[in-house]
């Protein structure tokens, strides 16, 4: 009868390990794919940004710092680790904004239908951009709690399930932004 007994329970343990071990290299795979779906959207932007920068030379030859500063960033976006990347994008961010605030300056080029377009796609990508960081965030802390938690920190440990790094904000993003008329 103790055979029994120690026997279910081995075979138990083993259960229980394989499924953690298998639900560790679920959630492994789902913050890859998640960075995959961060990077697909920083892959559009970059290919998006040539047709804006050449709308914008038309009607703005003499701003280009502002233009050099985008075409700058877009060449970083896509090489280095996620955070450098990430680092990067936000650069990249920034100098967009620049971009769009020639509009301001320029009414022929606010009106251009070219311009205005490419304006929409940048901004319906940007939403993506952001809204993959947060599901990336949120699957590397389901993975990290999922990891560190006892006992299955004692497989990650065994089997070298690392730690992931979250995406951090820039503080010259978390500002709020200052509106003067």
């Amino acid at each position: 009868m103790s055979l029994i007994i120690t026997l279910v329970i081995v075979v138990l343990i083993v259960l229980y390990a394989i499924a953690a071990y298998n639900g560790l290299v679920k959630l492994r795979n789902w913050v890859k794919e998640s960075w995959s779906q961060i990077d697909v959207q920083l892959k559009r932007r970059h290919d998006l940004i040539p047709n804006l920068v050449e709308t914008v030379k038309g009607y703005a030859s003499h701003e280009k710092e502002t233009l050099e500063r985008v075409i700058s960033a877009r060449n970083q976006l896509l090489s280095g680790s996620p955070q450098e990347r990430i680092e990067a994008d936000n650069q990249l961010a920034g100098a967009l904004k620049s971009i769009f605030s020639l509009s301001e300056a320029y009414p022929e080029l606010k009106a251009n239908q070219n311009f205005l377009s490419l304006q929409e796609e940048l901004t319906s990508t940007e939403n993506k951009v952001a809204y993959s960081r947060q599901l990336y965030n949120k699957t590397v802390a389901d993975y990290n709690i999922r990891r560190e938690s006892f006992p299955t920190n004692l497989l990650a440990g065994m089997f070298g399930f690392g730690p992931e790094q979250l995406l951090i904000t820039p503080d010259v993003e978390r500002e709020a932004p200052k509106v003067t008329f």
